[in-house]
């Protein structure tokens, strides 16, 4: 038992920080590149909705004062009432003063709830362009990111804003506020008890330069870990088939607590280090009071200043240091969110997928294709090399070769998922760079290795392929990709239920319905990426006669290993290292007996 509550520490021992050292240390670590710039941006956001906020403003302005007003009348009222022992006028002052603290709790109520409506509207519009952006990514983005870390910054680091927002506002404008409004009152009061209180502000003021320096780093550094810790049990969770398959639980759980570990870590210096902050304010608060309860007292006793004076004083002294205190808390609240916002506008900054302004939407293609001395490389290493074949609509070319040839990537390129490096594709005689994007890919549809379906209904995932399908041609799709006779046999039929990634049917099944979504789209070019390579016999056969009548008429691509899946294609295209080196029919490369004919006969 002892052994396992030690475990985690084996992985994440809490290293002592040394003073000497610390600077450098904090170097290596992330920090907020440019967090002005930030906050000018959240701003940009809170600035849509000015009228609100000025609102707020005012409730902070009047809440600062009845604050501020309510023990200035009790040590005035100890003055005129209590040590002159008169009564007249007490009961008008105690009336007053429960006007002033009702005034007081209903300002801050107000504001309270403004400023939650204005915060959540603009973490609103914040995660809708966060969204919307995402799906304006190329894919080279998304091939270069763990899944699991960028939801952390749509869901994380955005909701850091949010508790920033609908609290660290209103707290940082009141304690501003109530800070000027205390100094100026106990200026007005007593300038030499106002000197002796601000003895402690520069031990404030240099302390929290000392602590919020080293918070910055591990709030900064907390908020990577978050990210680091999501994207793993994401890909943990997605991949459980494949951990039990190999017994590697203690594997990943082993790994687990040490990337879990690196967040206790973190976490555990950025709130130790911001936890000092309240303890150094109470030390210096407590201080200050000493000061003035014994330098005022002295000063009464020599009739320098009345009692009502001392006790406005010390209840002023204490609300002097809050301000400070909570400017020092939400600074540092101030500095997670901040961090947060930044890993937000990295992904906002990323440049989107765009056409040229001249690009053209074509209403209908024909299917020809065209690769002219195509050349593309991923990073430093090139993939395909000088590459160029010709493709007439209607027909069906098979490519074909071994494990990073370059057949994934010549689909890749068809579809603008990446760009080329040099060269041309044409579809029709048209530049593809010519043309819009999302015009080229509804004129395409795919069936890869891995289906993948969406939540929901039977109906709405083969619908996927052509939203304002009806559901009688839904059904027709359905027939003709063989998909019809398992779905009628379902609890609801096309109105059954599907879980994410469609768990509770086979993927025999997934697949025939993915199909069934690509003959809803009706696309002029096709592409198939192993589409039956992880089925039955039965299955695949169910699987062959739907893309048969799936491929009828439309150019197809067909990237597969199996010897039935690409004999009947027109072209077979045989890539080795990124270069075409052998074409043609499957009886004609193997009367050849190059490289097709050892693949078939090996």
């Amino acid at each position: 038992m002892l052994e396992e509550l030690l475990r985690p520490f084996r992985y994440a021992r809490i290293p002592l920080p040394k003073k000497t050292s610390f600077k450098k240390h904090g170097e290596n670590r992330q920090r907020a590149k440019d967090w002005l710039g930030t906050l000018k941006r959240v701003w940009t956001y809170l600035a849509v909705y000015k009228k609100p906020l000025f609102f707020v403003l005012f409730m902070v302005i009047a809440s600062s004062f009845l604050g501020l007003l309510g023990p200035f009348l009790i040590g005035m009222a100890i003055d005129d009432f209590l040590v002159e022992r008169q009564v007249n006028g007490l009961i008008e002052v105690l009336v007053g003063l429960l006007i002033i603290y009702i005034l007081y709790s209903a300002s801050l109520w107000l504001q309270n709830v403004t400023m939650i409506k204005i915060a959540q509207k603009t973490v609103y519009t914040i995660r809708t362009k966060l969204f919307k952006h995402l799906h304006k990514l190329p894919i080279p983005f998304f091939d270069k990111r763990q899944h699991g870390e960028l939801m952390s910054r749509v869901t994380n680091d955005i909701e850091n804003i949010s508790a920033t927002l609908n609290s660290s506002v209103i707290q940082i404008l009141s304690s501003v506020l109530t800070f000027i409004g205390i100094l100026a009152v106990m200026l007005w009061l007593s300038p030499l008890l106002t000197l002796l209180t601000l003895i402690t502000v520069p031990l404030m003021v240099l302390g929290m330069k000392w602590i919020t320096r080293r918070t910055e780093v591990f709030f900064k550094e907390q908020q990577k870990q978050v990210g680091d810790v999501n994207g793993f049990i994401e890909e943990t969770i997605s991949g459980q088939r494949i951990v039990k398959t190999f017994s590697r639980e203690q594997h990943v759980i082993d790994e687990f607590l040490i990337k879990n570990g690196r967040l206790r870590r973190a976490s555990f210096w950025a709130q130790t280090y911001s936890g000092f902050i309240p303890k150094l304010m109470n030390v210096l608060n407590n201080l200050s009071f000493t000061i003035i309860a014994a330098i005022g007292g002295l000063m009464a006793f020599n009739e320098m200043i009345s009692i009502g004076v001392i006790v406005i004083f010390a209840e002023y002294s204490r609300q002097f240091t809050r301000p400070l205190n909570d400017l020092a808390n939400q600074f540092n609240t101030l500095l997670s969110a901040v961090a947060g916002a930044e890993r937000v506008f990295d992904i906002l900054d990323e440049p989107i997928e765009n056409d040229k302004k001249q690009a053209r939407a074509l209403s209908s293609i024909k299917g020809n294709v065209r690769f002219d001395h195509v050349s593309f490389s991923y990073g430093e290493e090139q993939i395909l090399r000088d590459l160029s074949f010709d493709v007439s609509a209607g027909e069906t070319i098979a490519l074909v070769g071994p494990t990073g040839a370059g057949k994934t990537t010549v689909i890749n390129l068809l579809s603008r998922f990446y760009e080329i490096d040099e060269g041309q594709i044409l579809i029709d005689e048209y530049d593809m760079k010519t043309l819009k994007r999302e015009n080229l890919r509804q004129h395409m549809a795919f069936v890869l290795q891995d289906s993948f379906l969406f939540e929901g209904t039977v109906r709405e995932n083969i619908r996927y392929g052509r939203l304002n399908a009806t559901d009688e041609e839904v059904e027709e799709a359905a027939k003709f990709a063989n998909a019809h006779s398992f779905v009628s046999k379902l609890s609801k039929g096309y109105d059954t239920l599907l879980l994410q990634d469609g768990s509770g049917i086979s993927q025999g099944q997934k697949q025939l319905l993915t199909i069934a979504r690509a003959l809803l789209a009706n696309p002029a070019i096709l592409v198939l990426d192993e589409a039956t390579s992880s089925v039955d016999t039965v299955t695949e056969i169910k699987i062959q006669e739907a893309l048969l009548r799936l491929m009828k008429g439309r150019t197809s691509f067909v990237i597969a290993h199996r010897l039935n899946t690409i004999r009947q294609a027109d072209q077979i295209f045989v890539l080795v290292g990124g270069k075409l080196i052998e074409r043609g029919t499957h009886h004609e490369l193997l009367d050849c007996k190059g490289y097709y004919y050892e693949m078939q006969t090996n």
